[in-house]
């Protein structure tokens, strides 16, 4: 098979490692591609299962972007309209206020999971396919459920850049994972994340050579 269309199936104990794992199959084995208009390279169904994801991750710490970590912290606590993403919707509004109709879907899974542990319909997504016209937020579907008294959280995403922003959705997620846990008393099982396009922008490449190389020093 085509490098690149082999699907890409990363295990790893953190987030930190998970992000070093992808980020170097997407250097080994990506193809060309591009996003919107941007040239990148890319993996194509890869899949990142984290069994002890913990949001104060050294790795990430070390070598994320403070900025890149703040400004994905806001979209999945600011209810305001994203400005460089065409003034959508973010993901605080998307998961609290899902189509700014009051619905709070993080708070639903929380119930449904309390009500019944063993449920496997705690499915929730960002879309909005009413108004997400000219944006289609990258993380779309997340999918709660319980084992043996922890919480798996298993998540979809169209395309995520593992260059300078994929970490920290990693983190923003795991967060989202550890609270709904904290709210039902249960332990933080495996972070799964799905990505139909894994990829780095070439403008990013030189960099992230130098990253992982100091991360495996």
């Amino acid at each position: 098979m085509t490098p690149g269309f082999v699907p890409v199936r990363i295990e790893a104990m953190t987030l930190g490692e998970a992000w070093m794992a992808i980020a170097a199959a997407i250097l080994a084995d990506g193809v060309a591609g591009s996003w919107d208009g941007l040239p990148i390279v890319e993996v194509f169904r890869a899949t990142l299962d984290v069994s002890s994801p913990r949001v104060d991750d050294p790795i990430i710490a070390q070598h994320g972007d403070p900025e890149r970590l703040a400004w994905m912290h806001a979209n999945f606590t600011n209810h305001s309209r994203v400005t460089e993403l065409g003034d959508s919707d973010s993901y605080a509004t998307r998961l609290y206020d899902y189509a700014r109709a009051g619905r709070d879907q993080i708070r639903w899974v929380i119930d449904r999971l309390a009500a019944n542990p063993s449920a496997r319909d705690a499915t929730i997504t960002t879309f909005q396919p009413l108004t997400d016209t000219s944006y289609v937020p990258c993380v779309s579907l997340l999918d709660f459920w319980l084992v043996k008294g922890k919480l798996q959280l298993a998540v979809y995403a169209h395309s995520i850049d593992f260059g300078t922003k994929g970490y920290a959705n990693l983190v923003e997620l795991a967060a989202l994972q550890a609270r709904v846990a904290g709210e039902l008393g249960v332990g933080v099982g495996t972070l799964t994340m799905t990505v139909k396009s894994a990829h780095i922008y070439e403008t990013e490449i030189d960099l992230m050579k130098r990253v992982i190389a100091t991360a495996h020093g």
